[in-house]
């Protein structure tokens, strides 16, 4: 990641004919379309997306470091490294907060807090459960933290954590959301765990969590389950995609109150009060490995998979490939704006989707 030219601009100017559509011959008015892409090195993974509407900013976790974009302009306007403050350049997780910190889940090197212009670095030294950091959610006070040793509860105001290990279905947190009645989500290795206030719950593979392997795929063995050894993020068995349903990459609250969990070879499911149901590529999904999940203004679903970007208004799915214009197969996070404007995280660069105008021009938001 080079301070002095950024990352450079690569407008792709491509047509909605280049989705693809699962229920219809066409997509559905009105749906996005690439508008261009941004490099940020080929050999350089994009991990974790998040809007600041505030400053009008899309902040993007690289395993190179971490790159502030205006979102008006589509420029990249600070870059962050190790040199500048950052723990350590791998970073997995983008949060921000009411008081708009941003805190940064790294790769081995803890949680990093940017405010305003000052760092500050939090360590299991200082209380967090672990070096290695996934995801963020806020809860009043208090800021939520998945790691590969349970999560964090982090008081804001005193900065003193609290720690769940054993409470968990699974110890390896990688999704973490609250919902509208203050209840915590977990999307874990093993499953996915709900605390509500005191009371535990938890839901696995057995109570309907992912969908059945009907391609037989092979059960993948690359995971912490009841080990402390770190294991690689590797989804392939022997070059093959695999199957480990349990697995949990990403958690959602949409707006009526139904959870949303993206599973590794289960596909998408969907939990509303008692009932697990599975969405899957027999439905129209681009992949069954779910890495990422948003929803847009108007409830869209977006989600991020293995073999592209999948769409889905409750009705229609409409898929994104390189074909179509995205820059990777493997979209590991997805952000987007209050005016709907999508962006997409792969291997190699950042893609943005957004609305054309009538005269077929693009339109940034």
């Amino acid at each position: 990641m080079r301070r002095s030219t950024g990352f450079a601009l690569m407008l792709l100017s491509l047509a909605v004919a280049g989705c693809s559509e699962r229920s219809g011959s066409s997509p559905p008015p009105g749906t996005p379309v690439v508008l261009e892409s941004f490099e940020v090195g080929p050999a350089v993974v994009v991990r974790s997306l998040a809007i600041e509407p505030a400053r009008r900013s899309l902040w993007v976790g690289t395993s190179s470091g971490v790159l502030e974009v205006d979102l008006s302009s589509t420029q990249v306007r600070r870059t962050f490294t190790r040199k500048d403050g950052l723990a350590n350049e791998y970073v997995f997780a983008i949060g921000i907060d009411d008081r708009g910190d941003k805190w940064f889940g790294t790769n081995a090197g803890g949680v990093s807090r940017l405010r305003g212009d000052e760092w500050k670095t939090l360590f299991p030294m200082h209380g967090l459960a672990d070096y290695w950091v996934y995801a963020f959610a806020q809860q009043g006070r208090f800021v939520w933290i998945g790691t590969w040793a349970g999560a964090s509860k982090l008081d804001l105001e005193t900065l003193v954590f609290t720690n769940y290990v054993k409470e968990l279905v699974n110890e390896w947190v990688y999704g973490v959301a609250v919902d509208a009645k203050n209840r915590v989500w977990f999307g874990t290795e093993g499953g996915v765990s709900m605390l509500d206030g005191t009371t535990w719950r938890h839901w696995t593979h057995a109570d309907g969590l992912g969908a059945p392997n009907r391609k037989n795929l092979p059960a993948s063995q690359n995971t912490g389950l009841g080990t402390r050894s770190r294991h690689d993020l590797s989804t392939l068995a022997e070059g093959r995609e695999s199957y480990n349903p349990n697995y949990v990459f990403a958690v959602h609250v949409a707006p009526d109150g139904a959870i949303w969990a993206g599973t590794w070879g289960g596909g998408v499911a969907r939990f509303d009060r008692d009932t697990w149901r599975n969405l899957t590529t027999d439905d129209g999904l681009a992949g069954n490995i779910v890495y990422s999940i948003a929803q847009d203004p108007g409830g869209v679903f977006w989600f991020g998979t293995n073999h592209g970007l999948s769409r889905y208004d409750g009705r229609h799915w409409t898929n994104y490939s390189r074909e179509s214009g995205l820059a990777g197969d493997d979209v590991y996070a997805v952000a987007i704006t209050e005016s709907g404007d999508v962006w997409a995280g792969t291997r190699g660069a950042v893609t943005h989707f957004g609305a054309k105008t009538p005269g077929g021009e693009e339109k940034y938001k």
